[in-house]
């Protein structure tokens, strides 16, 4: 691991380890926060759409209108930190926090893309998950940690501005190592989705088949006899095997990156047949929990690191990829994995994953053609 020595790598492990520590506070924690004052399961669905969508809506805007600079990446992480703030004084109208979440979702939406490019431009491909799983380390350690010493709900906000903040303090240091050239919004304006159309409806559909796992995992496990406590020992196992992949996974991207893609978009699809076939098989469901090595870590890293090579504008294309992806593609897979929730959910989100792999191998066909 000597790359962490480079300054660089420092700072990005730093920022990646605060940054996905402050959305586990937001995500793990801050509903039951919600919820405790006195908001409805449909506001707090409400409240956890405007971030994604924020995600989602952000790449047209820079496309045509803003280049993503140096001075609007760090405005954002400073907007980052003052939305965390504004939470403790709108918490108690709906219509101002959900306001305040608008904010929010949209300066985490600036800030990462721009990071992502800066370690895809300065590390290697084998040296970028050793830096990416600090990431993963975050985001379990602060549930880990929170979910042994929280006594109150309300003492997430606390813990939520403080990632904010120390994300704000590492990510600010990081302009220095940007190095990626940019024309301006104008530049921007030349990018197209159309042109790669299959890919992105891939990714798009391969997070919507994620949407039943993001939001009724632990619901669907304990449903079928499976304990709290060992569901809560499965979310971790994923998460361990994520970190793993992130480490050794190396040697594994200097291989043909789509095929990458089509491997793990192909296995996403088994491990939801397997949450389907075998739900109250705690043996089957570890199985299926190690597979999130391949369906998250493994597929992230090379569909991040795909869309660079693909596109010119380095920084938009990431925005494009967490936008339709994680953005749209999480919102439209929460609202679905709820409308159809039942003893049939995993049967569908596979079938849903199988034809984003279906739609890969025609993106493969199409960029042959155009060659």
């Amino acid at each position: 691991m000597h790359v962490l020595l480079r300054p660089s790598s420092l700072l990005l492990s730093a920022f990646y380890f605060f940054y996905f520590a402050l959305v586990g506070v937001y995500v793990i924690f801050m509903p039951k926060v919600l919820v405790e004052l006195g908001y409805s399961t449909v506001e707090v669905g409400i409240i956890y759409a405007a971030a994604p969508f924020m995600r989602f809506l952000l790449p047209f805007v820079f496309k045509h209108f803003i280049a993503l600079t140096p001075r609007v990446y760090l405005t954002a992480l400073v907007l980052t930190f003052l939305a965390t703030l504004l939470f403790w004084v709108t918490r108690e109208h709906f219509f101002f926090y959900l306001l305040a979440n608008l904010l929010f979702g949209a300066a985490m939406g600036i800030s990462l893309p721009y990071v992502e490019t800066i370690a895809l431009a300065t590390l290697s491909k084998s040296h970028y998950g050793k830096v990416r799983l600090w990431g993963s380390l975050g985001f379990m350690g602060i549930a880990l940690w929170l979910g042994k010493v929280l006594s109150s709900p309300m003492e997430a906000l606390y813990y939520l501005s403080a990632m904010t903040f120390l994300t704000m303090l590492f990510g600010t240091q990081l302009v220095r190592y940007d190095t990626v050239e940019h024309a301006g919004s104008t530049d921007d304006a030349g990018f197209s989705l159309k042109r790669y159309w299959a890919f992105w409806v891939s990714v798009f559909l391969m997070q919507v088949g994620f949407g039943g796992f993001y939001n009724f995992f632990t619901i669907y496990e304990t449903a079928h006899g499976i304990s709290l406590e060992m569901t809560s020992w499965m979310w971790s196992f994923g998460v361990i095997c994520e970190v793993v992949m992130l480490y050794f996974q190396g040697p594994l991207l200097q291989r043909n990156l789509l095929h990458i893609l089509q491997f793990a978009t192909f296995v996403t699809a088994i491990r939801w047949l397997m949450l389907y076939l075998f739900p109250d098989s705690v043996a089957l469901t570890f199985a299926s929990q190690s597979l999130h090595a391949v369906s998250f870590a493994l597929y992230h890293t090379a569909a991040i690191t795909y869309v660079f090579s693909l596109y010119r504008q380095k920084k938009l294309a990431q925005q494009f990829f967490l936008g339709i992806a994680f953005g749209l593609g999480g919102s439209v897979g929460a609202i679905l994995s709820g409308q159809m929730y039942g003893p049939y959910l995993f049967l569908v989100e596979s079938l849903i994953t199988l034809i984003a792999f279906i739609v890969l191998v025609i993106h493969q066909k199409r960029k042959e053609a155009l060659a």
